[in-house]
């Protein structure tokens, strides 16, 4: 497979921003705004910024959700950042109940209010956050974190976070207030990321670099 990847453009994203990301690491970026870019895709990343319910609606009006998913079917891998992570899930609470992708079992909820401690927290958050291992998955070999170190930082800008059905399929969380908060998600050639790798300096260039390598 070359170095080849393509940005979806719907309308809602950070596309530049993921773009220069890629183009730093030496990819060859292809953004496409139909059907046909996603499917002759080797490799998709499902950006997005802003409200659950408006973003998924860009996608379905245009047909992106089956072409993402009829991708998916053929083992190619997609990347969802931010917003576009939460895609991935079957639904969202956001502003109502909203159905998802269903690409990976469970739900996007609201960051909690309080700390474990009962503290206030300010939501969204916003900053550099560590990276720690999650559920069954001691190890990130073979992922999209396999060349990144335990306890590094990235950068999260959001008020809700994806809770997936099976542990199996959170590679790793941060923590805020003493929550824990799903930080990347993955199921077979499907993954999420929920801070923003191309915002993440030295660290989310390697986890980009990762996934080109995929």
């Amino acid at each position: 497979m070359s170095n080849s990847v393509t940005i979806l453009d719907y309308g809602i994203g950070n596309i530049l921003s993921v773009a220069r990301g890629f183009e730093a690491i030496g990819a060859d970026v292809n953004i496409t705004s139909n059907i046909e870019g996603i499917m002759n895709a080797e490799r998709l990343i499902l950006p997005g910024v802003g409200a659950f319910a408006s973003g998924i609606d860009q996608l379905k009006v245009n047909n992106f959700d089956s072409a993402i998913i009829n991708l998916v079917n053929t083992g190619k891998p997609l990347l969802g950042i931010c917003l576009g992570m939460q895609f991935l899930m079957d639904s969202s609470e956001e502003f109502g109940e909203t159905d998802g992708l269903g690409l990976i079992e469970g739900k996007v909820i609201p960051i909690p209010s309080k700390s474990i401690d009962g503290d206030s927290l300010i939501v969204p958050h916003i900053g550099w956050s560590a990276l720690e291992i999650s559920g069954d998955n001691n190890i990130w070999d073979n992922s999209i974190l396999t060349n990144t170190p335990v306890k590094s930082h990235v950068y999260f800008v959001h008020s809700f976070y994806s809770k997936p059905s099976n542990k199996k399929h959170l590679l790793a969380h941060c923590t805020y207030g003493g929550n824990k908060l799903s930080a990347v998600i993955c199921r077979d050639n499907v993954m999420g990321c929920q801070f923003h790798p191309e915002k993440s300096g030295a660290i989310g260039l390697d986890i980009l670099r990762a996934f080109l390598n995929l």
